[in-house]
Order: structure tokens, then C-alpha cells, then sequence
């Protein structure tokens, strides 16, 4: 795992012990950020379920103005951490807790990453809350990584999908708050 591109371009991040944690593979991050290249700079970003933090950290790079990395899982923290102090970036605020909970505070983000467990709910429930508690700006994007073979849903008006993208058996769906 690597930084692809921006002030942080080529250092290595560290990656998780253990199957705990996913990692997004450096070819769908690759085309993550292609697909969202013009979306990044000056942007408030939430990685909810963070794992390394590998998607926030690529923005921060890219010249997001902030970003905050939530995962429940200890390991996780320390681990998005660590490559904040790796990469020198620090506009970034790790928090320690329940993904879905922190979707209840005040905070609006413009760029959302959604990378969850894929074998859970967290994804479609992670969604109904952003909608429930309205955290995504005006113009906002949100990028959801999940397995292939799940149809995520249509969400209520003004939050609206864009477009999916297969990559073998990774999917991404982009939604966006008109």
C-alpha cells in the first residue's frame, strides 16, 4: 500500500496484521480517485470505517482540507495513526468508536468514503443515516466500497446515485447530495 499522488506521493503506509482488517487494493483506489480526481481539493472528508486509513490519507494528500478517520476497532486507530505520522499529514482527527453512532453528531463532511465489513449492513445502514441526519454538503460525493454481488439502494431526494463501477469483485457506487 502506497500513496499514489500529492505532497505525501510514494511513501508506503503500513498495513494491518492479520485479517481484521481489509485493506482497498492499490487498483480500485487507483480508480477511486480517478473517478473523484476534480472532488478533493479543499474538501471536509469522513472515512467512516477507516482500517488504515489508506482512502483519507490519499486525500489529504490530494489537498483535502481535513479529514476525520473513525473505526471502531483499537488496531484500526492506532493504525491510521501511525501512517498519519508516516505520510506527515496532520489535518487528520482519528476517532476511537462506533461508525454508525458518529453519524448522529453535527459535523457535514463534502467527500464520504464507506468501506465497511462487506458481510454486514453496515453499509446500508451507514447510508439511511447520512440521509437521516442530512451529513453530506450540498455537491457532496460519497464513494461505497462493497462486494460485487450487493445492490446498494436508490436514496431518498436531494441525495441521488451516480454511477457504479466494476472491478472484478469489488464494486463502487458513488452517490452525491443535490
Amino acid at each position: 500500500m502506497r500513496v499514489i499522488t500529492g505532497i505525501a506521493r510514494g511513501r508506503k503506509l503500513m498495513e494491518p496484521e492479520g485479517l481484521d482488517i481489509r485493506p482497498t487494493t492499490d487498483n480500485v483506489k487507483e480508480s477511486i480517485f480517478n473517478i473523484i480526481q476534480f472532488d478533493i481539493e479543499g474538501r471536509k472528508v469522513l472515512d467512516l470505517f477507516a482500517g488504515t486509513g489508506q482512502l483519507g490519507i490519499e486525500a489529504l494528500s490530494r489537498g483535502a482540507e481535513n479529514c476525520v478517520f473513525v473505526d471502531q476497532s483499537k488496531a484500526a486507530v492506532k493504525l491510521v495513526k501511525d501512517n498519519l505520522k508516516k505520510t506527515q499529514l496532520e489535518n487528520g482527527r482519528v476517532v476511537q468508536g462506533d461508525s454508525i453512532s458518529f453519524l448522529a453528531g453535527r459535523e457535514k463532511f463534502d467527500l464520504i468514503f464507506l468501506d465497511p465489513p462487506y458481510a454486514t449492513t453496515l453499509l446500508e445502514n451507514s447510508l439511511q443515516n447520512i440521509v437521516k441526519f442530512d451529513k453530506l454538503s450540498t455537491g457532496g460525493i460519497i464513494v461505497c466500497e462493497s462486494s460485487a454481488d450487493i445492490e446498494l439502494p436508490e436514496l431518498e431526494a436531494p441525495y441521488q446515485r451516480l454511477k457504479t463501477y466494476r472491478y472484478g469483485k469489488v464494486k463502487i457506487t458513488v452517490y452525491t447530495r443535490l
